[in-house]
């Protein structure tokens, strides 16, 4: 008895251990296949196993016993390959989601490193000078007549890190998810009014001309006019900044079959193609830098107006985009009509 034991034993192994030895180097081999297949495969190793190790034992003999555990074997291989299909599809999902928090958070935090490093190169600037300035009148250096200009300066400096405070705290709420706009109707033609009116000065300061272009039929959109100003606003900004004198500006809007569009064109010194990926990004440095001004006196900004626009359309469920003409730069924002989601 206990030799036939030890036969069966023997037999069923040596069939059993081959089916696993094969099936372990395929999937050590395989490592291209996908999660679902791979568990499709672990769950048909040990069944095939376990019939071939049944098969060994009795000597390849279908005994009614035999039969009766084939048929248990393929009743639970229908029912576990189904199951393992469903989990492995499970575990692959939450592996990608895994992996996209993962790489969101990583995402997030290197955004957050360079928007402290870019502000805190920034805010030296204004800073410095409002220091010097004010030491040297306090140090009785500075002659009477020329104090008020020097308050001047420090007005237009204080101004220049209050406008750079507000993008920031823009910034954090956008990186931070929390912009919600309203969902109220809002027509374009009056945006670019609004956008106009605030601008036409310090274009004509500049020497640059601003036009409006707006089609006959009014453009509704849905979303919160004072951040669709905010958008417009900062690629106007953004335009004349880098406009030389005597150029030209334009803020275009309309639609067609894809949405509503809005188009600030210049005519300025345009953007380095390896910098269009990159024009919206926290921190961006172009090549290209702005056109220099006799009258310091010019707003500068605090370099993240075009991420703060980006961020704000992505909140309006659009796009944004820069591009070159054949004189200077388009920058085109996407928005779903009024009705249209």
């Amino acid at each position: 008895m206990p030799t036939d034991v030890w036969e069966i034993v023997g037999f069923s192994l040596a069939c059993s251990v081959p089916v696993v030895a094969i099936g372990a180097t395929v999937i050590r081999l395989a490592r291209s296949w996908s999660l679902t297949l791979s568990m499709v495969v672990l769950v048909l190793i040990p069944t095939i196993a376990t019939f071939t190790g049944v098969l060994g034992a009795s000597g390849f003999m279908l005994s009614p016993q035999s039969e009766t555990l084939t048929v248990v074997l393929v009743i639970v291989s229908v029912v576990t390959i189904p199951a393992a299909i469903m989990l492995a599809r499970y575990q692959a999902r939450r592996t990608v989601w895994e992996q996209e928090i993962h790489e969101s958070e990583e995402t997030a935090e290197q955004s957050r490193r360079q928007l402290v490093a870019f502000v805190s190169h920034d805010l030296r600037t204004p800073l410095a000078g409002i220091r010097a300035v004010a030491e040297a009148i306090a140090d009785g250096v500075v002659e009477q007549d020329e104090v008020i200009l020097h308050a001047k300066h420090i007005e237009h400096e204080t101004i220049r890190l209050s406008e750079m405070v507000d993008d920031l705290f823009e910034m954090s709420k956008i990186n931070a998810g929390a912009v919600q706009p309203a969902y109220d109707k809002v027509a374009l033609d009056e945006v670019v009014d609004d956008v106009v009116s605030a601008h036409r000065i310090a274009a004509e300061r500049a020497g640059v001309a601003l036009h409006a272009r707006v089609p006959a039929t009014p453009v509704g959109v849905i979303g919160s006019d004072r951040a669709l100003v905010r958008v417009l606003s900062n690629l106007v900004a953004n335009a004349i900044a880098h406009t030389p004198e005597g150029g030209t500006v334009e803020l275009a809007i309309g639609s067609d079959g894809e949405g509503a569009w809005a188009r600030v064109d210049d005519t300025g010194v345009g953007i380095n193609e390896a910098d269009l990926a990159r024009v919206f990004d926290v921190a961006y440095r172009g090549s290209n830098g702005r056109v220099p001004r006799e009258d310091s006196s010019l707003p500068s900004g605090s370099g993240l107006g075009l991420a703060i626009a980006a961020g704000l359309v992505h909140a309006h469920h659009g796009t944004v985009s820069a591009y070159n003409l054949e004189h200077g730069a388009r920058f085109e924002v996407r928005l779903p009509l009024a009705g249209e989601g």
